[in-house]
């Protein structure tokens, strides 16, 4: 385990179906190591993607305290959470949530733009980026006119064009077939053994233990059972 960067204690998210209360995350005390590979595995319904919001600074908790790198979250203000997303955070979707009528590159300059980089840097840094993840001959095309796989590859081009300390990836291979799957789980690992943290969350325990150097277990909103071991599932 490296060092304590990000740490949750007593982590609650609940919220209001009706006449019935869901507790999405219910007393979570987690804690992720700077340059950590963490995945996060449970079934739908089980709060992973809603401690990754919560993580993200996207969701607020109902009670508990996230702390990154000593900092308390629930201590920013609206304008320094907002700055944390921007600059600190890359998010990872399994629906990609490109915009459809911009193209690969447009879509990873934006990400530069809501990061107040100068408009004159932005196209070389996107370029740079989408070349990087295999894309350089895809510049121009539109979402509709790529594979799932170069969406997704698009979608981690915009993450990380913007430098960020963490990179949370819910579902990233959900909407994947194997071939594509395999392709950015291989990324994923190779960006983590490059220094990034990676926090990601799936359903698929199999492909967790391949990626992350560990894993935890969520069900109904808690975390079930132990840590696996340090190198569970890493290829060698």
């Amino acid at each position: 385990m490296k060092d304590a960067w990000i740490t949750t204690s007593r982590l609650c998210r609940y919220y209001r179906r009706g006449p019935t209360e869901v507790r999405a995350v219910d007393g979570v005390d987690l804690t992720i190591g700077r340059g950590e590979f963490l995945g996060i595995v449970g079934s739908s319904g089980s709060g992973k993607s809603t401690i990754l919001s919560l993580l993200a600074g996207l969701d607020t908790p109902t009670s508990g305290r996230i702390e990154i790198d000593g900092v308390a979250l629930g201590s920013l203000t609206r304008r320094e959470l907002a700055a944390y997303r921007a600059h600190r955070v890359g998010m990872v979707f399994q629906s990609f949530n490109l915009i459809s009528h911009h193209t690969a590159q447009r879509n990873v300059e934006l990400a530069l733009y809501f990061n107040g980089v100068p408009r004159r840097e932005r196209p070389g840094r996107a370029i740079a980026m989408l070349e990087q993840l295999g894309l350089g001959d895809r510049l121009d095309h539109r979402p509709a006119d790529l594979s799932g796989g170069e969406q997704q590859r698009v979608a981690l081009a915009r993450a990380l064009v913007k430098k960020p300390e963490v990179l949370f990836a819910d579902e990233p291979t959900g909407n994947l077939d194997q071939d594509n799957t395999d392709q950015i789980a291989q990324l994923l690992t190779d960006l983590n053994r490059d220094g990034l943290t990676v926090v990601m969350v799936s359903h698929d325990l199999e492909l967790a233990r391949r990626c992350a150097a560990r894993t935890v277990r969520m069900v109904y909103g808690r975390l079930v059972d132990g840590n696996d071991s340090p190198d569970a599932g890493r290829d060698a």
